[in-house]
């Protein structure tokens, strides 16, 4: 008995860590780049360490998204939070962060070196993203800026570091952007109440507040239907290499 104890709270612990990461979105979002990959033509390896890299990059920018809202989602009891909440301790949060940071860039280079470039660089956008601009009205950057740098990652992707593959086309760079504006506004809406008690007022909430929660979840279905239209459209037209 004495020994499940502290193996159940150490159980407990690495759960709400784990939470405190957004595994889900990361997971979403390295699933589906491994799967771009696949469909690419790349073979089950590279798809393999194309998600790999992804899914550590969210959750260090998942981690440092539950830090850098620490402060506001205690004020505003935000459920699920477990930095908020005491749960988990921001150094050790802080820890476990640059520990998944130091993964990220063998594991992004892995990809090829232009294309580990691109995917690193969403790291500090991530950052700017957390603690400059995702509570204000330059909210969509971040998101907007890191799409844009997917087909990059997925046109340059190879094994093994070095060069490999070519540039991706405009188009498909442009569609994924708006894509990723459209996706900030998706992940947004279930937040709406909770960022509007802790006083954030990023662009989201700002429509929201104009034209109403409903209005928005309309323009937003709509804007996110235009958008994945127009990334197929231009992947089968000009495709994703120039």
């Amino acid at each position: 008995m004495s020994d499940a104890v502290p193996a159940r709270r150490a159980r407990q612990r690495v759960g709400d860590l784990l939470r405190a990461s957004h595994p889900r979105q990361a997971v979403f979002f390295a699933a589906a780049v491994g799967i771009l990959a696949a469909v690419d033509g790349r073979p089950g390896r590279e798809a393999l360490s194309a998600a790999a890299a992804v899914l550590v990059v969210q959750l260090a920018l998942g981690l440092d998204n539950d830090l850098a809202d620490a402060e506001h989602d205690y004020r505003a009891q935000t459920p699920g939070k477990p930095i908020a909440g005491g749960l988990v301790e921001p150094s050790s949060a802080s820890y476990w962060m640059a520990v998944l940071i130091l993964l990220a860039i063998p594991l992004s280079v892995q990809n090829g070196a232009v294309a580990g470039a691109a995917l690193l660089a969403t790291l500090p956008i991530g950052w700017l993203h957390n603690h400059l601009l995702h509570r204000g009205p330059w909210s969509f950057v971040g998101w907007t800026l890191s799409f844009g740098l997917v087909p990059a990652f997925l046109a340059y992707g190879g094994w093994a570091g070095g060069m490999h593959g070519s540039a991706p086309t405009w188009a498909v760079t442009v569609a994924a952007a708006a894509l990723g504006f459209c996706v900030h506004l998706v992940t947004t809406l279930g937040d709406l109440v909770t960022d509007n008690k802790s006083g954030a007022r990023n662009l989201p909430l700002r429509i929201a507040l104009r034209i109403g929660a409903p209005r928005l979840l309309l323009v937003t279905v709509a804007l996110t239907a235009l958008s994945l239209a127009g990334l197929v459209l231009a992947v089968l037209s000009v495709g994703l290499r120039q």
